[in-house]
């Protein structure tokens, strides 16, 4: 599956334990994130449009109306890295 350079990047986080929280309007469309790694440090190459797109893609999820975590189609898609153990 293509997934963008910036795709890749915020897959690999969310496959080590990262999340990604979702915020919406009245209306109740997403209207902002924050994608934050396992350490809680916030992640700023997630943009709104990025989300949308891993999220049509089914490689992330949320459950009952939690934060968005990495499914199993997203593991299989994030390319393996030197860190990543």
């Amino acid at each position: 599956m293509n997934v963008s350079r910036n795709g890749q990047r915020v897959l690999h986080v969310l496959a080590q334990g990262g999340v990604i929280r979702h915020y919406k309007d009245e209306g109740g469309r997403t209207s902002d994130i924050e994608c934050l790694t396992r350490e809680g440090w916030l992640l700023t190459l997630c943009t709104l449009d990025l989300f949308k797109a891993l999220r049509q893609k089914g490689l992330i999820a949320s459950t009952n109306g939690g934060p968005y975590r990495i499914t199993r189609q997203g593991l299989q898609a994030v390319r393996g890295r030197p860190d990543n153990r």
